[in-house]
């Protein structure tokens, strides 16, 4: 008997998600735990797997599609099996005129039924002669400035979906120089060109746009300044490379006194909840990781457990899986304490926005050669700037303070992260 796969809540609270690829197609034989597609949520592409072995007799979902969770996208069955009768198709919305704007934006129907299918009007306009568009396919027209009178619809009964508005061409305005007659005594005309494109938004650039706007408005940010003298930290990351198979950065090294710092100051790893104060043992930090969809922050969890190498390592592969869409959702969640650094950038110094729930973010600039006075002395040290972000909710300034000499003492003594 044929089994439904339905679409998981891959992400929490989450009540829709897109359908990325299918890795496999109708007729393959599965065994349990076998990856059959990649679902993209808000924050990365997850991996769906196989709850049970059998035979796909039918793909409903297409790559694409944005399914309601808990909806039937694959059925799986026995092998040898054949579907004798569809699988029930998700609802499919009744047409929608084109004049009707503020209409909620449901999820664009994969497959059509028979009734649908036999429905005799033109392939994109209904018998009065309107164009039958999905209202999420309007939304998103509309926001790219695409043209749907000259889209063929490839939904049910022609009807224009979400799809059908990605694949179209965007089409914008130029705007034309304007010249007044005084004017043109007096001045040559110019040519100007403001042509542009329109991209639309992404579930992650959706998802990061509306958490940085919630931690700014909601979480109470102060922040603290530090400059750190690194020579020895620069020359001790020279002696390592020497000799290591495993070669560490300078951020491998921040990462390695950040966790150090809480180790001193136990007392700031903490995150702020409405009920309680929750304090962490662990040490667990997310490293910002920039990838063409925008800015992901999987955690590197244990780090005060961890060997330089390994950290070196660990980060090396979550930037690489973060920026191939690999990333599991686990992965993204949890962490007190998150770390970005735009010193390869040239970037002196910065302040960052904190990553709720977390309590605080270390923004770390260049490392670069400047004028310092040692023992009244002026002289040339390389100095690297940092700026401390904190939730003043739950991490008081002096408390703060104490965190932030406690992470330059150590950056500036690498040593002591060693032993």
């Amino acid at each position: 008997m044929a089994t439904q796969i339905k679409l998981p809540e891959v992400a929490a609270g989450a009540t829709h998600a897109v359908i990325s690829s299918w890795l496999v197609n109708v007729g393959d034989a599965v065994t349990v735990g076998q990856q059959l597609a990649e679902i993209e949520t808000d924050k990365a592409v997850v991996e769906l797997l196989a709850e049970e072995a059998g035979t796909i007799l039918q793909l409903i979902g297409k790559p694409g599609d944005e399914m309601e969770v808990g909806s039937t996208i694959a059925m799986l069955g026995a092998p040898g099996e054949s579907l004798d009768t569809p699988a029930e198709a998700p609802a499919v919305e009744a047409p929608v005129v084109q004049d009707i704007q503020d209409a909620p934006a449901p999820v664009a129907a994969p497959i059509a039924t028979p009734t649908e299918i036999q429905t005799p009007v033109p392939a994109q306009q209904s018998s009065s002669g309107r164009v039958m568009v999905s209202p999420i396919a309007r939304k998103l027209a509309k926001e790219s400035g695409v043209d749907i009178s000259g889209i063929q619809g490839t939904g049910p009964g022609g009807r224009i979906v979400r799809r059908d508005v990605e694949a179209a061409p965007t089409t914008a305005p130029q705007a034309q120089s304007a010249e007044t007659p005084s004017a043109s005594k007096e001045l040559a005309s110019q040519e100007y060109s403001s042509t542009y494109s329109t991209v639309g938004h992404t579930s992650m650039r959706k998802a990061i746009a509306r958490r940085l706007t919630e931690s700014k408005s909601t979480v109470p940010h102060f922040y603290l300044n530090a400059d750190c003298h690194v020579d020895e930290l620069l020359l001790l990351r020279k002696k390592i490379n020497e000799s290591s198979n495993v070669k560490i950065s300078v951020n491998d090294l921040v990462v390695r006194a950040v966790a150090a710092a809480f180790q001193d100051v136990p007392e700031a790893n903490v995150v702020w909840t409405p009920d309680a104060m929750i304090h962490y043992e662990s040490v667990d930090v997310s490293i910002a990781v920039s990838t063409d969809g925008g800015l992901l922050t999987p955690v590197l969890r244990g780090v005060e457990k961890r060997t330089l190498s390994n950290i070196a390592m660990t980060i090396t592969d979550l930037a690489e899986r973060s920026r191939a869409g690999k990333l599991r959702q686990d992965e993204l969640e949890g962490g007190s304490f998150a770390i970005t650094n735009l010193g390869m950038f040239g970037t002196s110094s910065f302040s960052a926005i904190i990553n709720p729930p977390q309590s605080g973010i270390l923004a770390v600039g260049e490392a670069s050669q400047r004028p310092v006075v040692i023992d009244g002395e002026i002289a040339v040290a390389s100095v690297m700037s940092v700026t401390l972000s904190a939730d003043h909710r739950a991490v008081d300034g002096a408390l703060a303070a104490k965190w932030l000499a406690a992470f330059k003492a150590r950056i500036e003594n690498p040593l002591t992260m060693l032993i």
